[in-house]
């Protein structure tokens, strides 16, 4: 019988060194719930680009689109102008396969202290819309070379667009807290974010238990430092999205703990899993990278594809060994990138008595992904 088909690019930088450690981790946990995973590895990122003129092949999305899922490492180059490895691989991916949400976990972890102070726990979930709005196609350049010299970039805002970014945020605030905050910029930006605040509201009211805030970007922004632990859900715009996702990341220790998925929530495509940290190249080659972005990527991965104990179970996995003190130096610890998943794959094992054939429960991966998007 063939297994779960996840096509594999580890990309650039230390995404060549975490992406190993998390299908290892993801592959212990999978062998202990008997799940077949079908592991396909494809070589694209900017060496890819170095040889062919281009990010992938020319059919590169039809050989995606043959996948239940992709796992994404890191891509990006310092010679390899960013526009050209986002534009040529991560952007048409999301839109091509229909991922209009993407899903950022942002939470305590054990063992590792937040950067702001609080005696709180910080746990929150960040829905990013993440198909329109501001990355958009549309724009240009005017009069190149001249003094008077212009660039153009239209933002695309559309009703469907932002209602199912705003009624999946809704159904993920009816799992968790109950509450919802909506990220805006309606004081300055006088046409997209009142259509943005308006159709938000109209969404919501279909949810009467939830509760709904909207705050302006720049002070939620210092919100999220100065009183992390108040939120709960927030949906925002793709680059408003993009911008708090890291933030918020980084106030609870470390952006290389930092997780997403790519979701096509009616899951007619594959959705893509990566960590948020990036491509990090003053760090490549020296195996000290953090491999929990893309181990807890993994994990909601899984939960996606309707594995949730095992999602469950690898989540506790790292949760347990960074309470156990074994941690990588961006969190303040001494363990290498291959110590730490050593620890995990152990922890798996430690750790399957409570898992294998258990219901966790909606929250124990940070989210229930399969249940929200179906």
């Amino acid at each position: 019988m063939s297994g779960t088909r996840i096509a594999v690019v580890a990309g650039d930088g230390i995404g060549l060194e975490v992406m190993p450690a998390g299908i290892r981790a993801v592959d212990a946990v999978a062998e202990v719930h008997g799940l077949r995973l079908d592991w396909h590895h494809l070589d694209w990122g900017s060496e890819f680009y170095r040889r062919h003129g281009r990010m992938l092949p020319v059919d590169g999305l039809e050989v995606l689109a043959q996948h239940d899922a992709i796992f994404l490492g890191a891509v990006g180059v310092p010679d390899i102008p960013d526009v050209e490895t986002l534009w040529g691989l991560l952007i048409p991916i999301r839109r091509a396969f229909e991922q209009y949400i993407n899903l950022r976990p942002v939470k305590t972890l054990p063992g590792v202290t937040n950067r702001v102070r609080t005696d709180e726990v910080i746990d929150l979930m960040i829905v990013r819309e993440n198909n329109e709005g501001e990355y958009s196609e549309i724009g240009g350049r005017a009069y190149r070379g001249l003094p008077e010299e212009a660039a153009f970039q239209e933002n695309v805002f559309t009703r469907k667009g932002v209602a199912r970014a705003a009624r999946f945020a809704a159904e993920l605030a009816v799992s968790r807290g109950g509450r919802l905050t909506s990220a805006t910029k309606s004081n300055g930006i006088v046409h997209t974010m009142p259509f943005w605040d308006e159709v938000v509201r109209d969404t919501l009211t279909d949810y009467p238990s939830v509760e709904l805030r909207s705050e302006l970007i720049d002070a939620l922004a210092a919100s999220l430092v100065l009183h992390p632990e108040r939120y709960d859900v927030i949906v925002a715009s793709n680059l408003f999205g993009d911008i708090l996702s890291d933030l918020a990341g980084a106030v609870t220790g470390s952006i290389g703990s930092a997780p997403s998925a790519n979701l096509n929530p009616e899951r007619r495509h594959p959705s893509m899993f990566e960590p948020v940290h990036g491509s990090a190249p003053d760090i490549a080659g020296q195996g000290i990278a953090n491999p929990i972005g893309q181990i807890w990527s993994g994990a909601m991965m899984l939960d996606a594809l309707g594995h949730r104990p095992a999602a469950a179970h690898l989540t506790a996995a790292f949760e347990h060994v960074l309470a156990e003190g074994v941690r990588t130096r961006d969190l303040g610890g001494t363990a290498s990138t291959e110590q730490f998943t050593s620890a995990v794959v152990a922890a798996v094992g430690g750790l399957a008595d409570r898992y294998v054939g258990a219901d966790p429960g909606a929250d124990a991966v940070g989210a229930d992904v399969a249940e929200v998007a179906s």
